[in-house]
């Protein structure tokens, strides 16, 4: 399984990106992706996750904000980042895992992206 993560880049405050995460090679009828982050100095954390019915789950800090999404035509995952804030500032991985279940702890996903950077001025 290969992830391959863009769209990152440089807002201000208040503004919106759109990340992608093309996925290859999956051979799992069910799955479960999503999006971390990681600030300099801090553990990654789960920024939203989806699981391949449908279901999503969010963090607090980016509910409301962020939108989780996926393609199933293009293999894509998404994550529509609006209202910006200078504390969204981190890299972002997209993960995933052919495992039963979606949990919270990036620890239990098999499979990364290599990251892009979202850096997010005031």
């Amino acid at each position: 399984v290969q992830l391959v993560e863009s769209g990152g880049g440089s807002v201000q405050a208040g503004g919106s990106l759109r990340l992608s995460c093309a996925a290859s090679g999956y051979t799992y009828s069910s799955y479960c992706m999503g999006w971390f982050r990681q600030a300099p100095g801090k553990e990654r954390e789960r920024v939203a996750r989806i699981w391949s019915n449908g279901w999503t789950s969010y963090a607090d800090s980016v509910k409301g904000r962020f939108t989780i999404s996926q393609d199933n035509a293009k293999n894509t995952l998404y994550l529509q980042m609006n209202s910006l804030k200078p504390e969204d500032t981190a890299m972002y991985y997209c993960a995933s895992r052919g495992d039963s279940g979606c949990p919270s702890s990036p620890q239990l996903y098999t499979y990364w992206g290599q990251g892009t950077q979202v850096t997010v001025s005031s």
